[in-house]
């Protein structure tokens, strides 16, 4: 019987490292960007699994991922059901995970890199969440996650501005453009998952940074909390209000004097993707800084 087992054992080690061991020696690189990123992204992650861990089952999973994504496939993270995941932790994966397939189709072509790293990050996440011991691991994964994501959801918004700057220089009467005041100008967006006013560790990081390189030149922060149109429009205005608030309460505890700080809910109103309602996209939930100097 121990014969067996061992045996069943090494059968099992052998077939998790042919897919790495076949990666190790693929030297193709693709040439699309997005292909060229997940091979990266994947790769490097089943190495660290390998060498590092000795993990030959997340490796095994990596490997293949960043073999598919040399034949050119686009990849996606897995769903839900393919992790055995904490009851308790499964809510906040489920929202990162339709948050990222929200985006997916623009962030191919606009931010591919950064698509790339989500993608991988939150296999990343999964999987840690999965094995539930590495906590810096889990909180690693998950910080990279929500980097990448809020800088793709950066660059659609800066996409659409030079969409609506074109269009109104090419034929000013047919647009509609919202102007802002140039001594109102948005300096930072923060970003919140589905029905939270709780601040990220990211968008922490970006109020900190933020104010290290603003602080000393700025006279008063006007702070506009957003919602997307999922949720009836009283709700949603309320949860704004949260939003904003919950940037101000972080710039106090930065020294920011709070009379100094003005805040705005804008419920689901101005959003920065154009939806129908009803539709929860992660764009649209945000709270936006904009300094009065």
């Amino acid at each position: 019987m121990r014969l067996l087992f061992v045996f069943l054992a090494i059968l099992f080690l052998e077939a998790c490292s042919s897919s790495y061991k076949k990666l190790s020696k693929d030297d193709q690189i693709p040439e699309r960007s997005f292909s060229k990123y997940l091979l990266e992204s994947y790769k490097a992650k089943a190495d660290f699994e390998a060498k590092e861990m000795h993990d030959w089952n997340s490796a095994k999973l990596y490997s293949e991922k960043a073999l598919r994504a040399i034949e050119g496939e686009n990849i996606k993270p897995e769903k839900i059901n393919y992790w055995k995941i904490p009851k308790e932790k499964i809510r906040e994966l489920e929202i990162s995970y339709n948050n990222l397939m929200l985006v997916y189709n623009d962030a191919i072509n606009k931010d591919p890199y950064n698509l790339a790293i989500a993608i991988s990050s939150l296999d990343c996440w999964f999987e840690q969440q999965e094995e539930n011991w590495q906590t810096w691991d889990i909180n690693k994964c998950k910080e990279d996650f929500l980097q990448s994501m809020h800088t793709i959801y950066d660059k659609i918004k800066s996409d659409l501005e030079n969409i609506k700057e074109k269009e109104t220089n090419n034929n000013s009467a047919s647009v509609s453009v919202i102007t802002k005041n140039k001594d109102n100008k948005i300096s930072q967006i923060i970003y919140f998952d589905f029905d939270q006013s709780i601040i990220s560790d990211v968008g922490l990081n970006k109020i900190n940074l933020f104010l290290k390189n603003n602080k000393n030149n700025i006279k008063k922060f006007h702070i506009v909390g957003h919602t997307d149109t999922k949720g009836s429009e009283k709700y949603n205005y309320k949860l704004s209000v949260e939003r904003a608030l919950a940037v101000k309460t972080i710039l106090i505890q930065y020294g920011v004097l709070e009379n100094t700080i003005k805040v705005v809910g804008k419920g689901e109103n101005d959003l920065l993707i154009n939806t129908i309602d009803e539709i929860a996209h992660p764009a649209n939930r945000r709270a936006e800084i904009s300094l009065i100097n």
